[in-house]
């Protein structure tokens, strides 16, 4: 803790425990930045106070928070002109989310007597709530002598932000008992923390309040309560309040896009966009969001078309290509958004990372190495985004050394905010239980913090992967200790660990305490892993059996994994109807007809192995070669089933048919 937060974060800061000049202060709080020339300053040798404050106002402003500080540097220099309770409050604008800057502001208020005025204290309240130190705030805040509207407001807000509504609206009822009316600011502070409770009900007494203390015109007001019923889905509630709105605003018309896009409601976005350009002109968040709606439902068509209108008027921001690069990839349009991409200027670390996660949906990993390697070229630093992109490319990609390497560079550069980014680590979980080291999965998964159930997960299916059923089912267990729920895609990886170890009573225990305990109800992919289990095992009409009385309607996975388990256990009978039941859902794919033909061979039936490679005499059906790749050494090696073309073809064959005796 450093000396500052000593003196301001904890108990009551008095003036006795100040320096007793202002020349105490440290020389790296008075001269942190390059000091600016006197052109900074359009006034005399020797500026007063108050140009002095116009000037710092000027640059902040205009948002330069370095120039407006390296100007309060100067001030203190020259030392004519005294700090007033306009200044301080400037600087904490400037000082932004540095709390320890507004910290050294907040100490030397103290020692030169404005610790009891409002205006500057409200700042400090403000600062100490936007940087999450809620207490320090309440400390200054019961330290007041005087309090305003202000004061509470920001209080609130800081309760609000921290995810503490019980405490905000304690908060409100002291506030009312002593006297003070809420404001529109208060309001819509106040209907924020409705959306975190996620309390429809508090957010309808708030309306109500509203209403009464006439605060209900007011745009702020109307817009909040519209956005805080369009984030609790309560549409039917935000179209009533929409429509009797007599003076719609953007800020409107926005939030009513947002709540459609929520829905995933194409057709009235477009229609809600067609009928605001009547009222108003559309705004770049209204473009935004437009395309931000268009790509999660794929529109091509709505989105190419708003594309179109902000070229034409001109309202395109850096947040609204990085949007248009999502849409275009999550689309399929690779190359537009390509295009796209490589037309930005200025690309920010964001923008880098939508293209890189873009072609990683699409299947294009090595693009997506490609991308990051543009990127390291642009010297910008990676972000916790990038990385999870690159550690899930090189996961696809089966390239572990690269993905280590990722890891070691987060721990070198002690990035303190990747390392204890749950979602980042997870990934890196990933790669190494995927790509075959399941001892550094567990290393790093025992090195995660806070685990979430998607990292309880990600290491289950690490140890379902390598057949390690017995060790996936002791960590579930650990993992219900911990207090952490389970969801439906747990017990899909619990079940395929459990039939790949042939684990069947465990698998099915797993299966009836899912829905019995968890109130999970089973879905098709819980039924075809069940109906895999038991198929291994050699219970073929049991698995028959779950797939006829099941609750949900067989597809053809399901029938599938009873296919393959036929062939394993050369059940022709079975095999047939299963291939039959196949052949009706998926008539087209070959991949059915080739594992039919296999059962009938393995039974030395070779006449209806032919029939069923080569159905009513055709010879159309072509099954698409599988692939996959390895890292050796430096570079990426790509193996294609049947490709006779590798330099080392004999060498490759020669260890795999060792490898093959071996599991013999």
């Amino acid at each position: 803790m450093s000396k500052w937060q000593a003196q301001v974060g904890i108990g009551r800061v008095t003036s006795a425990s100040a320096p007793n000049s202002l020349q105490q202060l440290p020389r790296h709080f008075l001269l942190p930045w390059s000091r600016p020339s006197s052109t900074d300053l359009n006034c005399s040798p020797e500026p007063t106070t108050r140009q002095w404050n116009s000037a710092l106002k000027v640059h902040i402003d205009a948002g330069d928070f370095q120039a407006a500080l390296s100007l309060f540097s100067a001030m203190r220099h020259q030392g004519g002109a005294n700090l007033d309770h306009y200044t301080l409050p400037l600087l904490n604008r400037a000082a932004a989310n540095r709390i320890e800057l507004g910290e050294a502001f907040h100490s030397l208020a103290i020692r030169i007597g404005l610790a009891g005025d409002v205006y500057f204290c409200n700042t400090m309240v403000e600062a100490y709530a936007r940087n999450g130190r809620v207490p320090s705030a309440r400390r200054l805040f019961e330290e007041m002598p005087l309090r305003d509207v202000v004061t509470w407001t920001s209080l609130l807000s800081g309760y609000v932000g921290a995810g503490d509504s019980p405490a905000a609206f304690h908060l409100l009822r002291q506030m009312r008992a002593e006297g003070l009316e809420v404001n529109q600011i208060t309001m819509a502070v106040l209907l924020r923390a409705c959306c975190v409770a996620e309390d429809k009900v508090a957010g309808c007494q708030l309306q109500a309040f509203a209403t009464k203390a006439g605060l209900q015109s007011h745009d702020l007001v109307q817009n909040s309560i519209l956005s805080m019923f369009s984030r609790l889905a309560c549409f039917e509630e935000v179209m009533k309040l929409f429509v009797s709105i007599r003076n719609r605003s953007i800020a409107s018309w926005n939030i009513l896009i947002s709540s459609y896009s929520s829905m995933g409601d194409v057709s009235r976005v477009v229609e809600c966009y067609r009928k605001m350009r009547q009222e108003v002109t559309p705004s770049i968040e209204t473009l935004t969001l437009l395309i931000s709606a268009f790509a999660k439902c794929e529109h091509l068509p709505g989105g190419s078309e708003v594309h179109c209108n902000a070229i034409k008027t001109g309202q395109i921001d850096s947040v609204l290509r990085a949007t248009l690069v999502d849409f275009y990839t999550k689309c399929g349009e690779l190359e537009s958004a390509v295009m796209f991409h490589d037309e930005c200027q200025v690309k920010s670390s964001t923008i880098w990372s939508i293209m890189m996660w873009g072609l990683i949906q699409n299947g294009k990993f090595l693009e997506a190495v490609d991308v990051f390697e543009r990127m390291q070229k642009s010297l910008i630093k990676p972000c916790k985004d990038v990385l999870r992109a690159l550690v899930v490319a090189y996961t696809n990609l089966g390239a572990l050394q690269l993905g280590r390497g990722v890891h070691g560079y987060m721990t070198r550069n002690c990035c303190e905010a990747a390392l204890g980014d749950t979602l980042l680590l997870t990934s890196v979980v990933n790669i190494y239980a995927k790509c075959g080291s399941i001892l550094s999965a567990r290393k790093c998964f025992d090195q995660i913090v806070v685990k979430d159930t998607i990292a309880w997960t990600s290491m289950l299916e690490g140890y379902a992967i390598h057949g390690l059923g017995s060790e996936a089912l002791e960590l579930f267990y650990q993992m219900q200790k911990e207090g952490i729920k389970p969801n439906s895609i747990t017990f899909l990886i619990l079940l395929s660990a459990c039939s790949h170890s042939g684990l069947v009573r465990e698998g099915c225990m797993l299966f009836n305490c899912m829905e019995n305990k968890f109130g999970i109800e089973p879905n098709v992919s819980h039924y075809t892993c069940l109906v895999d289990l038991l198929g291994r095992s050699g219970k073929l009409h049991e698995a028959l059996d779950v797939i006829n009385n099941m609750s949900v309607e067989p597809d053809a996975r399901l029938w599938g994994a009873l296919l393959a388990s036929c062939r394993t256990h050369a059940n022709v009978v079975l095999g047939n109807f299963a291939a039959n039941k196949l052949f009706e859902l998926e008539p087209d794919n070959v991949g059915y007809q080739v594992v039919l033909s296999n059962i009938f061979a393995c039974d030395g039936m070779w006449e209806e192995t032919e029939s069923s490679r080569n159905p009513k005499g055709e010879n159309k059906f072509r099954k698409k070669p599988g692939w996959s790749s390895i890292q050796i050494k430096c570079g990426l090696n790509m193996f294609v089933s049947g490709d006779k073309s590798h330099s080392q073809l004999s060498k490759i064959y020669e260890i795999i048919e060792v490898l093959r005796r071996h599991s013999e």
